[in-house]
């Protein structure tokens, strides 16, 4: 650092988007054909060295192999070319795989949810990181921990649920499993992100401190102590009026100097632009780069708009203290050397032959996916009989990519490359029930809609199609894009939660026939069907399941596969009960003060099977924890069915009596049990008391003394067998020692 000129130092704390430019006619970041600006040639670029190389393989479709070797031949030039030979950290996204052509494709963060299965979600962030590695890729910007609270809002997709243990425990593994690969992950959005008024992508966010630290933050919390991330991606929002970029007690006070964060902040795509262009808090370019290197981020991304010659000009004028540059370059390059860049010679060659797809990437994307599939409704039509003939009908039937999300390279990047080959293999889910069904099976197909227009000239065949079947599967949803190009995804909002366009007619008049309906939701968000779960014969909702998806869901339909999903976030009854969270206080449901119901069509945690589970005999070790102990907490569960199943066990809260209003029920602890028919087993929850935390009406965190209702269940609201506890000693004030993760044993 001492040798370093200020153009050099500042280098080091930016990126550059390698072949994106604002006329490309790709749109793969808000607004990013006017925030790139002029862009030189790489040479002059980086002349002075380079902090960050910008998603080379997740802008263009580029044959693996090539991309390796192109990323190489930059590394050498940055080696040989600028003064201190300082290689560039490269990163790309990497949330529902790694996003890069013929890279396989994993079901979305709200399917990880769904199969209430972490430890399946490191096996597949652990994958995710060895293509990375083997590409040499060095962060992915993944996860996303931000806590659904308005199903409106497009990026609900992209996050794992609405309760904040659920998303920082899968969280956490999914950290684990990046970086134990070797791959710095990037827990994205800190903070407020998902908590926007009135669902709407980069609108501000009136969320009260109380709200902000015992539901938005938990997750980041855990997954920071817990998994040793090593970096953080600020969020856009601007939290009461202040910027989440420009705010120093989050990035700083909160991060680093409680939490004891060590790693790298980087800005979310633009951030330091939107200081001055969108928030309208700093004057200029070298403004918003002081303010958002004060507040601690340390690198500007996705280029350097800011940093590379306003910054320097500001420093060379005495406008900026040269120490918060140093501050940030110090953390940069220690993460450099710690992954072995400051001593790589790039002198190898790129590997030859990169295969992004293998056959044990693809078997875990059918696990995963098979686990998140959600049964929401079953008269006994499922499964589908035998011989049965079938009508396949809907919009997203005979369409791969309305089986990812908006951050799979077939939605993000290759939409926009028409006629460029899919790069893997994916089944429809018109061609997985054929396959499933066998060759002898009668299937007709008929899309009767689009996803989203009006045109309602097809339904007429698909009522035809569906008249001369036994049965009607109807496939309805999303198609996840950016920034308008789709019913969901980044800056795709909705001010409504009916099925897109003209789907819902569609479903009506398919039931107007009298041919017993499965209605099968491929989403990206949980949609207002209360008016269908009871007129189907069944209806599955499956969360953008990835590339195995369509055999996951033929797999449920024929019963080759039992649905063990679980509802991650609660299935709104409309739109106007929105925004809504299970984690309620009494006066958040419905009651007598209000007119209107709030009740959801199906609670979180909900979910059916073709068997059916137990649930007895919840008992505790002592009626009497010590505030800063744990609950220990046992079930008896059974598969009292005729067929093999897995249940997802449940253990839920509420704190009676508390300081500041408390939810009527809370995720305490959580366990997938594979139980074969008539198999019994115990499962016993160790849950400190820091899960019952709250912040109290001076804003610390505290374990309360009182009484405490705990009950397992199906769902959040279903209490099969309760017990009492009451917390006892002296009010707890939760500190950074205390643990935060409930343990779970199971003994059969």
């Amino acid at each position: 650092m001492a040798d370093m000129t200020v153009e050099e130092k500042l280098a080091q704390l930016y990126g550059m988007w390698i072949g994106a430019s604002g006329d490309s006619g790709e749109m793969v970041a808000p607004m990013m054909d006017e925030m790139l600006g002029e862009v030189p040639p790489f040479e002059e670029f980086a002349k002075n060295g380079l902090g960050q190389l910008t998603r080379i393989f997740g802008t263009h479709p580029v044959e693996p192999a090539a991309g390796a070797k192109a990323l190489m031949e930059t590394q050498r030039w940055l080696k040989t070319n600028t003064r201190l030979g300082i290689p560039a950290l490269s990163h790309e996204e990497c949330l529902t795989g790694l996003a890069a052509w013929k890279a396989t494709t994993f079901p979305t963060p709200l399917a990880w949810g769904a199969s209430f299965d972490p430890d399946l979600v490191g096996e597949m962030s652990a994958a995710i990181g060895d293509s990375m590695v083997r590409l040499g890729i060095h962060q992915g910007l993944s996860p996303v921990l931000d806590v659904i609270r308005d199903a409106r809002w497009g990026r609900v997709e992209e996050c794992i649920g609405e309760d904040p243990y659920l998303v920082g425990s899968i969280g956490s593994a999914y950290v684990k499993g990046l970086e134990g690969a070797g791959i710095i992950a990037t827990l994205k959005h800190f903070v407020g992100y998902s908590n926007s008024r009135a669902g709407r992508n980069l609108a501000p966010v009136h969320a009260g401190p109380r709200e902000i630290a015992d539901v938005l933050l938990i997750p980041f919390e855990m997954a920071v102590l817990d998994a040793g991330v090593r970096s953080v991606m600020n969020s856009y929002a601007e939290i009461d009026g202040v910027p989440v970029a420009a705010d120093p007690k989050l990035l700083t006070g909160l991060l680093r100097d409680r939490w004891g964060f060590e790693g790298t902040v980087v800005a979310d795509y633009f951030a330091f632009q939107f200081l001055r262009d969108l928030h309208g808090v700093a004057e200029d370019f070298a403004d918003a780069g002081r303010q958002a290197l004060a507040a601690g981020i340390d690198i500007e991304l996705p280029t350097g708009r800011t940093l590379r010659q306003p910054m320097v000009d500001a420093i060379n004028a005495g406008d900026v203290d040269i120490a918060i540059v140093d501050r940030a370059l110090e953390r940069v390059l220690l993460q450099k050397a710690s992954i072995g860049l400051l001593d790589a010679t790039f002198e190898e060659d790129a590997p030859t032959d990169i295969d992004l797809d293998p056959a044990e990437h693809r078997a875990i994307a059918a696990r995963l996916a098979e686990e998140s599939v959600v049964l929401l409704a079953n008269d006994g039509t499922l499964p589908l009989a035998a011989g049965s003939t079938i009508a396949v009908v809907g919009p997203n039937a005979d369409r791969a990519p309305a089986l990812f999300g908006c951050y799979s390279f077939i939605n993000h990047v290759l939409s926009q490359h028409p006629g460029t080959a899919q790069g893997i293999d994916v089944p429809t889910v018109l061609s997985a029930i054929r396959s499933e069904q066998g060759a002898d099976a009668v299937v007709a197909y008929e899309p009767g809609c689009a996803v989203d227009d009006a045109d309602t000239s097809g339904i007429a065949d698909a009522v035809a199609a569906a008249t001369r079947a036994d049965v009607a599967v109807v496939v309805v949803g999303d198609q996840a894009g950016l920034f308008g190009r789709g019913t969901v995804g980044e800056g795709c909002d909705r001010d409504s939660l009916e099925l897109p366009g003209v789907q819902r007619q569609l479903v009506e008049a398919v039931l107007e026939t009298g041919t017993p309906v499965v209605l099968v939701m491929v989403t990206g968000r949980p949609y207002a069907v209360d008016w269908a779960l009871d007129r189907c014969a069944a209806a599955v909702q499956a969360f953008f399941p990835g590339e195995e998806g369509a055999a996951a869901i033929a797999g449920a339909l024929s019963g080759r596969i039992n649905p063990s999903g679980r509802l991650p976030v609660s299935l709104p009854r409309s739109v106007g009960a929105q925004p809504y969270s299970y984690l309620r206080p009494p006066l958040g449901g419905q009651n007598g003060t209000s007119n209107l119901d709030t009740a959801p069509a199906r609670p979180f945690g909900f979910g059916l099977t073709y068997t059916d589970f137990r649930h007895r005999n919840l008992r505790v070790a002592s009626g009497e924890v010590a505030s800063d102990g744990a609950i220990v907490a046992t079930v008896t569960v059974t598969n009292t069915g005729e067929r093999d199943g897995s249940d997802i066990v449940q253990l839920y809260g509420h704190d009676v009596v508390g300081s500041v209003t408390r939810p009527v029920a809370q995720l305490l602890g959580y366990a997938r049990v594979d139980l074969a028919a008539g198999e019994r087993a115990d499962v016993t929850f160790v849950v400190p008391t820091t899960r019952l935390a709250f912040s109290d009406r001076d804003l610390v965190r505290i374990v309360e003394p009182g009484k405490v209702d705990l009950w397992v269940g199906s769902d959040c609201e279903t209490r099969d067998t309760e017990k009492s506890i009451v917390i006892v000693g002296d009010v707890h004030h939760v500190s950074l020692s205390d643990a935060r993760m409930t343990l779970v044993e199971v003994a059969r």
